[in-house]
């Protein structure tokens, strides 16, 4: 049986990689405890590090494309797969579309099925299903209220079918996890 190859991993921003489950502008957001070490670790284990956020900030004057862009570079991201419509606007990027993800993988040659999703909530673990890739789901952020709606019964459809691979204290449990195989546990 030969090892799965890992391609690429989508990390979503507000939550998961720090700040809190609400979204906090360029300039003020702070990354959580060793997230830049983590990356780092992916790099190195030949990774192709996707931001995969949803922004609806920029739609509303609140920031620019090129402010997130230049923070997500700077966090380590080599590319930046970034939604800046408002929710409701019918677009096709916007989670829990699988958009993003489907324009990675055409960008990149990526077969998601050898792709990882780490994201603080549902929307994140949904357009990971539709996509095929594996998702993990971080205890940051809204994580702990997410699942806590999973577990009561407040997810139908796709939704319920969306469960997390790998549930994850943090973006850094999540990281060793894909790591060390990224199998279901």
């Amino acid at each position: 049986m030969s090892k799965l190859v890992r391609q690429a991993v989508f990390i979503d921003r507000d939550g998961t990689l720090g700040g809190t489950d609400r979204v906090v502008l360029p300039g003020e957001f702070e990354l959580y405890p060793k997230v830049k070490d983590s990356i780092q670790s992916l790099r190195a284990a030949g990774m192709l590090i996707c931001s995969f956020t949803n922004q609806p900030g920029i739609a509303r004057g609140e920031a620019t494309m090129g402010e997130f862009e230049s923070e997500l570079s700077a966090f380590g991201f080599d590319k930046i797969y970034l939604c800046a419509h408002e929710h409701g606007a019918g677009c096709e990027c916007r989670k829990p579309s699988a958009g993003m993800l489907l324009k990675a993988a055409e960008d990149n040659h990526l077969d998601l099925a050898k792709c990882y999703v780490i994201g603080d909530r549902w929307t994140d673990m949904v357009a990971a299903k539709e996509a095929g890739c594996k998702k993990a789901l971080v205890m940051t952020g809204a994580g702990a209220k997410e699942l806590e709606k999973y577990n009561n019964h407040e997810y139908f459809g796709k939704w319920k079918d969306a469960y997390p691979d790998f549930i994850a204290t943090d973006l850094n449990e999540a990281v060793t996890w894909i790591l060390e195989g990224g199998v279901n546990k």
